[in-house]
């Protein structure tokens, strides 16, 4: 069983991830591959001069493979149930059962919304500061939280913080993941 179940793996969603499968929390994105960044070109993307918004994508996910992260590119998250202590995720495919979930579906608000997350005024997700939702280890990051804020570098901003939460829960003290180069 998975720690965390990622739904969407834009920015926001592989961010999250590549920090908690680093981390060695086991982790599994659901990833329709509709993201929007197939059709952006990054010049404002810190520590990039130029990518192309397909290429940045695949980059992300070698990177988080590498950590082994489960990646399952093209199957869509068709519902979330509250199960217990954790979740449900289905899909046409199965179903899988995680602690923690992250909606990182775009402006979709969908499935945060029939989970029972409270949405703002605008429609948008209602998150603190750590990406959590009005559901318990449930969190949104990216697009659905943002009203017309939709950049990649602030999306997978959110991710980290959403997965900073999650290993912070984890270990029941604040983490955070910061490496240091080896002393030769």
């Amino acid at each position: 069983m998975p720690k965390v179940a990622i739904v969407g793996g834009g920015p926001a969603g592989l961010s999250a991830a590549l920090f908690t499968a680093k981390n060695d929390l086991d982790t599994v994105v659901f990833d329709t591959d509709e993201t929007w960044m197939h059709k952006a070109h990054l010049y404002n993307y810190l520590a990039i001069d130029d990518i192309g918004g397909t290429e940045f994508i695949e980059r992300a996910r070698d990177q988080v493979e590498r950590f082994e992260a489960e990646l399952r590119v093209g199957e869509e998250v068709t519902d979330v149930e509250r199960d217990g202590s954790g979740f449900t995720v289905r899909t046409d495919d199965g179903e899988y059962d995680a602690e923690y979930v992250v909606f990182a579906t775009g402006t979709d608000t969908e499935l945060p919304e029939e989970l029972g997350c409270e949405l703002t005024e605008g429609g948008l997700v209602d998150v603190d500061l750590n990406m959590r939702t009005s559901v318990e280890d449930a969190f949104a990051v990216g697009s659905m939280i943002r009203d017309q804020k939709w950049e990649a570098v602030v999306s997978a901003g959110d991710g980290g913080a959403a997965a900073l939460q999650i290993m912070s829960d984890e270990a029941g003290e604040p983490v955070h993941d910061f490496d240091t180069p080896d002393e030769d």
